[in-house]
């Protein structure tokens, strides 16, 4: 095991030194990330270039390429923003919590109903259960992450609001301008829980009742029934410990990607993390930050899949990486 994990950290490096590369170009061709301050007429063009000369954009790609990655690995550093003048590292790291609160309340809402809901479809298959979770299932699916959002703002934000004759949901932010506390980031949090959720359920509702369907018809599991072990004991202590590996990489999956933040759920709310972040970030040209973004998302996702990889081992004991 151990030499397998080493064998996949030097992989790891490498995957992740060509991914720089992508993610510096990409953003490079993107524009000019002075190209709103081109267009301020308090600006002068001697101010201009003194910024091009300050964050090295008259540099050749490669050399503005190596100042990036020198100062993330000697210092740190992930450069400092083109708009705001101010450290990525600290622009970043306000955003860090909203999106660390609104996806981990997303997923552990997910898991907590997806997975006891896809073992019992597989357990009563074909039952009257099974049917209405695989239809609703197949309605999340169908439903874009955008769509759900609006209406959620329309019927819950406003329509409800309307009918109750005051605000149970708020629509937008985190936090209302005169009011705090933990009821009113409920009330903010709600509606962009429920509009990730809603399609995450569906989803691993459908893999857990895949999964435990094709670990039921395993010759153990028909040993431990034919032993007359009772069938809480075959379905949750032998079945579902199997059963839960694809649920475990989408979930570690999903964790990295929530540093990213569900970029269209957190543009529709108004909801102040790194994925509301990552797109106004692009949309103004702010491009150290939209690269320091995207490289961290890929750095998570390298390491949470090792992390998936070594779970498997621990989770199922036939799988064996020496």
């Amino acid at each position: 095991m151990v030499a397998y994990i080493i064998r996949r950290v030097i992989f790891s490096i490498i995957v992740l030194f060509f991914a720089s590369i992508v993610i510096f170009g990409l953003v490079r061709l993107s524009g000019d990330p002075l190209a709103q301050l081109r267009q301020n007429p308090q600006i002068s063009q001697s101010d201009i270039r003194r910024l091009t000369h300050i964050y090295g954009l008259d540099q050749p790609a490669y050399v503005q390429y190596g100042l990036w990655i020198k100062g993330i690995l000697t210092q740190g550093s992930l450069g400092t923003s083109f708009l705001q003048q101010e450290s990525v590292n600290a622009i970043i790291g306000r955003r860090v919590w909203p999106t660390v609160l609104l996806m981990g309340s997303s997923l552990v809402v997910t898991v907590l109903i997806a997975v006891p809901f896809g073992v019992y479809a597989a357990v009563r298959k074909y039952s009257l259960t099974d049917k209405v979770t695989t239809f609703f299932s197949f309605v999340g699916f169908s439903l874009p992450s955008f769509f759900l959002g609006l209406m959620l703002q329309l019927v819950l934000g406003i329509y409800l609001t309307e009918l109750a004759g005051r605000r149970i949901f708020f629509t937008s932010g985190m936090s209302s301008p005169n009011a705090g506390g933990f009821v009113d980031l409920l009330q903010h949090l709600a509606l962009p829980v429920v509009s990730l959720a809603v399609v995450s359920i569906a989803s691993y509702s459908r893999f857990q009742r895949s999964s435990m369907l094709d670990v039921l018809s395993e010759d153990y599991i028909r040993t431990a029934r034919a032993k007359g072990l009772r069938l809480r004991s075959v379905y949750f202590k032998h079945a579902l410990r199997n059963a839960l590996i694809p649920v475990v990489t989408l979930v570690a999956l999903d964790i990295a990607y929530s540093f990213g933040g569900a970029v269209i759920t957190e543009t529709i709310f108004a909801w102040p993390g790194i994925g509301f972040l990552l797109y106004d970030s692009l949309g103004k040209g702010d491009y150290n930050v939209a690269r320091a973004i995207l490289l961290i998302i890929a750095v998570l996702v390298v390491f949470f899949n090792l992390i998936v990889e070594v779970a498997y081992a621990l989770l199922d004991p036939r799988v064996s990486y020496e």
